[in-house]
């Protein structure tokens, strides 16, 4: 027999063999699997940080109509936040003129307040928040001179400035008429993030129940005289001039009176962090 055959013999025989060792294998390890062969099993899902209640906190800063605002937060739960802010500012605007009329006005924003924030969607940034603002100073206060020769009406009265004595007031608008003022507000961004990172960028819109504002007006010196510059009068003492202001003050009072919430709107920067572990197990 030729070389060649030999060996084509020998290497189908070596082929046969191991065909039949590899269908005979199964059977030997049958008791190891089930018999519908292997199935797959789902994974389990990857489980966000659990925060024992009162062990993460965070101080953030903003700006919003009330002023420039700190905010300080902790975790109650999962789906809940304590914060606490403040708001601050003090603006002065001096050398006013319109309309023949000289001025200044001190503008002072203060309150502070607390709320509950509520996440019902704890994967998610939105929120609503409850609250209350305990301290309100919030007020626009100014004084101003009727240069000589201005006009001005009071409930429907037209009074000239004197010439010889122009006529000094002032004025103010009080925007806490209500304190304690309930709040609600809702918003994106979590202080204190579940994720356990560090960096938030809350932002809230809503509005503060203070009441409509209050309006003062006092003319406290000075002549107000008719068209023609005579029959002045003493504006701080004179009765129909007062009795006109206190009929303009409560024109202005009714023209403000719709007006008994106060917009929140904010947004900002806030830093969290564990003073200790805090993961619950």
């Amino acid at each position: 027999m030729k070389p060649a055959l030999v060996v084509f013999a020998l290497a189908c025989t070596a082929i046969a063999a191991a065909a039949q060792a590899h269908t005979a294998a199964p059977s030997s390890f049958a008791g190891l699997y089930p018999a519908g062969g292997f199935q797959s099993r789902p994974l389990p899902a990857p489980s966000q940080p659990t925060f024992a209640p009162f062990t993460r906190f965070s101080f953030g800063a903003g700006v919003s109509p009330l002023g420039v605002n700190l905010h300080a937060a902790t975790n109650i739960n999962r789906r809940m936040n304590a914060r606490i802010t403040g708001n601050l500012l003090h603006l002065n605007i001096n050398d006013i003129s319109s309309n023949g009329f000289d001025g200044t006005a001190h503008l002072e924003l203060a309150s502070a307040g607390t709320a509950l924030d509520v996440y019902p969607f704890p994967n998610r940034g939105l929120r609503v928040s409850p609250g209350v603002l305990f301290y309100n100073s919030n007020a626009v206060n100014g004084a101003f001179t009727a240069q000589p020769g201005t006009s001005f009406t009071l409930n429907g009265i037209s009074y000239t400035s004197s010439a010889a004595d122009p006529v000094t007031g002032t004025g103010g608008i009080n925007l806490h008429k209500r304190t304690p003022a309930f709040t609600l507000t809702a918003g994106w961004g979590n202080m204190i993030p579940r994720d356990g990172s560090r960096f938030s960028f809350p932002f809230e819109v809503g509005v503060a129940f203070t009441g409509a504002p209050d309006v003062a007006l006092d003319l406290t010196s000075g002549q107000a005289c008719d068209a023609s510059g005579a029959n002045c009068v003493d504006v701080a003492t004179d009765p129909d001039v007062q009795a006109n202001l206190a009929a303009q003050i409560a024109k202005f009072r009714r023209n403000l009176d719709p007006l008994k919430t106060y917009p929140v709107f904010s947004f900002g920067v806030a830093y969290s962090f564990a003073p200790r572990a805090t993961h619950a197990k």
